[in-house]
């Protein structure tokens, strides 16, 4: 991918998370991070707000895994 696909891919990727549920969120953080890990590869400047919302959707992903946990 060029950068400047991978920041129309990261811009869409906002555009769906913004207000969406949380399988949403969960559904599409694989997407996230392989767009940042991308970016960090082709020795691009990751945005913050793109790095933000990375660790977000990543500590919503674990905590999700928790949540079907037996007690």
């Amino acid at each position: 991918m060029t950068s400047t696909s991978l920041y129309s891919e990261a811009e869409r990727l906002e555009q769906e998370l913004r207000n969406a549920c949380l399988d949403t969120r969960l559904a599409l953080q694989p997407s996230v991070s392989k767009v940042v890990d991308r970016m960090r590869q082709q020795g691009m400047q990751v945005p913050s707000r793109l790095r933000r919302l990375d660790a977000a959707l990543c500590e919503d992903a674990i905590e999700a895994q928790f949540d079907n946990l037996p007690i």
